[in-house]
């Protein structure tokens, strides 16, 4: 990367953009989760949204994935976004607001919320399922 392109990265990002797309401390897999949803995009980039809950909170959650740092950008979003909220809330989250979030993720890089919000539904409704079925949880795999 040249002196110029590598100026123009750092100056052309939000601060919030630049924490979310360089934090790792929310990369987890966690066993066992109370919800698990994973996407993979045309990209080529996977998700894996992994949630806990107790009653209707949800106390923790956290993400794995393979991709670029959009994504990772993305993925960080949800995750702050999703703990210590009710899963009704979760369900609000949109591309939308993790794009708005994140102030400058690139246009062309919108399908990286997409995708993210796209796993974090599916951990969502695995999250209800196995509230309706708790056997399944003993046979879930990641």
């Amino acid at each position: 990367m040249d002196e110029k392109m590598s100026s123009d990265f750092w100056q052309n990002h939000s601060l919030r953009y630049l924490e979310m797309a360089f934090r790792t401390d929310r990369q987890e897999i966690i066993n066992n989760p109370d919800g698990y949803g994973k996407k993979t995009g045309d990209c080529g980039d996977t998700v894996e949204i992994f949630l806990v809950a107790r009653d209707n909170l949800i106390e923790k959650a956290s993400y794995y994935l393979n991709g670029c740092m959009n994504t990772a950008a993305c993925a960080n979003t949800i995750v702050q976004m999703t703990e210590n909220k009710t899963i009704d809330q979760a369900w609000e989250i949109t591309p939308e607001a993790v794009a708005g979030y994140l102030e400058t993720l690139p246009k062309d890089h919108f399908h990286c919320a997409e995708l993210t919000v796209g796993a974090l539904y599916m951990a969502l409704s695995n999250l209800l399922e196995l509230r309706r079925a708790q056997w399944k949880k003993v046979y879930q795999a990641r």
